[in-house]
């Protein structure tokens, strides 16, 4: 809601009324040229405090590797750094402790940092933005923050992986039918199914790793555009925030918008992933499917119908998966008309950031959690995996390796199998074998060791197929890559 203004007033030199919103003094930031505040909504509307004071961390880092810098290059005195460092060490204790002071018309975390540093230790601390804009500062802070979200949500999704991987493990032989349009397809292991979410959580971790690559370069010192003419040695504040090098453009370096955009997108195709699990959570835990139960502990009852059980944890990580390709989706759009180098659009840009990353770190868990909590109902699985007449490419393939016959043949062949067990209404492996040689002649007894659910998985031999003991093999490659990386 907007602030009411001031309606006391004042007088000009000519005995004027001055105007309310004109009363209030100057921003102290850049009083020099404005002599007058601004209108109350203006107020309102420029501060992004309410939400950036999630950097204040790195922005207390990003200042402290400046006060660094300015000291080794004779910009400021070795005691003025020394009062700068204590008064940033001071604020972060007090920010930490949650006695932070907002005050909308400081704007933003770093004015507020700034201005509490002046109370605490006067002059000196006007020295501290030499040589930097607010520009390449919160593009430095908002590197500074994506990079530590990229690294929890690591360790998030690593977590994922390693309770499929115990489950994946737990269920290698369990069969259950594997499905292509939702349709009975052919017979699959539980644990194969699960390995599935591992890979595709694995290229999650890949994609975010590779947005921290490319965002892992500095742009402290870039200043609001152009750069500056003092003495400044950006490399090292590079290495001292961790960054591998300087940003090479300052023009770049305060405009780009890029990292945040690549974050998002890595994190809202990661979303995707976690909204197929828990949609098939959401299925697999349904009456008419029953293929798993979960506990208490990830579902609710209902106000009116004693029996129900809702998956509600699945069903709000498939809703929360909205948000993050919205996300996504609103900073593309802040971004995709503005000229280099800075606007104040993107102030805009870090609200999009952080609800995303709240979102999906609250799915990551949520799912792993559900994924640790849910147990296989296997006697229905695989009475549904042999549903179907799911076997029939087994039978086809082995006329292919028995009979030497072409798979277009093969297929023509189990096709009209299938349809004579379906007009005597039985699955394919309770047809004699004199009723499946009325089809091909050449057909031996040997069909009958691969229309099983169990035969047909355990055939799955080749790389990347479903048989337990492939599943069982790619659960020990994953643990020995998992324990290869550094903690």
């Amino acid at each position: 809601m907007a602030r009411t203004p001031d309606k006391t007033s004042s007088r000009t030199k000519q005995g004027k009324p001055r105007p309310a919103a004109t009363k209030r003094a100057a921003n102290s930031m850049w009083g020099g040229r404005f002599a007058a505040g601004p209108a109350a909504i203006m107020t309102e509307i420029n501060a992004s405090i309410g939400f950036d004071r999630r950097l204040y961390r790195q922005d207390i880092a990003g200042s402290q590797a400046h006060c660094r810098m300015l000291v080794k290059q004779g910009l400021i005195s070795a005691a003025e750094g020394k009062k700068i460092a204590a008064g940033l060490e001071t604020i972060l204790r007090e920010i930490e402790a949650g006695k932070l002071r907002i005050d909308p018309k400081l704007e933003d975390i770093h004015m507020h940092v700034e201005a509490r540093l002046a109370e605490l230790i006067g002059e000196p601390a006007g020295r501290l933005h030499t040589a930097r804009s607010r520009n390449d500062q919160v593009a430095t802070d908002f590197r500074l923050w994506v990079r530590d979200a990229i690294d929890r949500m690591d360790a998030g999704l690593a977590a994922l992986q390693a309770v499929l991987l115990a489950r994946a493990e737990e269920y290698a032989a369990t069969v259950m039918p594997g499905f292509t349009h939702l349709q009975a397809a052919q017979p699959v292991t539980f644990g194969h199914h699960l390995m599935a979410y591992v890979e595709m959580t694995g290229r999650d971790r890949s994609r975010l790793q590779d947005a921290r690559v490319r965002l892992n370069e500095n742009p402290l010192g870039a200043a609001a555009l152009a750069g500056t003419s003092l003495p400044i040695d950006r490399h090292m504040t590079a290495k001292d925030l961790g960054f591998a090098a300087p940003m090479a453009n300052s023009l770049d370096a305060v405009s780009d918008r890029d990292f945040a955009l690549e974050f998002l997108s890595a994190m809202a195709i990661c979303a995707v992933h976690l909204s197929r699990l828990a949609e098939e959570i959401v299925i697999w835990t349904s009456a008419q499917f029953r293929f798993v139960t979960l506990s208490d502990a990830f579902t609710t009852g209902s106000s009116i119908m004693p029996q129900k059980r809702n998956p509600d944890a699945a069903e709000l990580v498939r809703g929360k998966v909205g948000r993050v390709i919205g996300d996504l989706n609103a900073l593309l759009i802040t971004m995709k008309g503005l000229p280099l180098a800075y606007g104040k659009d993107m102030q805009e840009d870090k609200e999009p950031v952080f609800d995303a990353v709240d979102s999906l770190e609250l799915c990551v868990a949520a799912c792993a959690g559900m994924i640790g909590d849910l147990r296989a109902n296997a006697p229905v699985l695989q009475a549904a995996a042999g549903e179907g007449y799911t076997t029939a490419t087994d039978l086809a393939d082995w006329c292919v390796r028995k009979l030497n016959m072409p798979f277009r043949n093969a297929h023509h062949v189990a096709g009209r199998i299938v349809r004579l067990a379906e007009s005597q209404d039985k699955p394919l492996e309770a047809l004699t074998l004199a009723e499946m040689q009325t089809v091909e002649p050449r057909i031996t007894r040997d069909i009958f060791a691969v229309l099983g659910v169990a035969n047909s998985v355990k055939s799955r031999v080749s790389y990347g197929g479903t048989a337990p003991a492939n599943v069982k093999k790619q659960v020990a490659r994953w643990r020995a890559r998992l324990a290869k990386e550094p903690r």
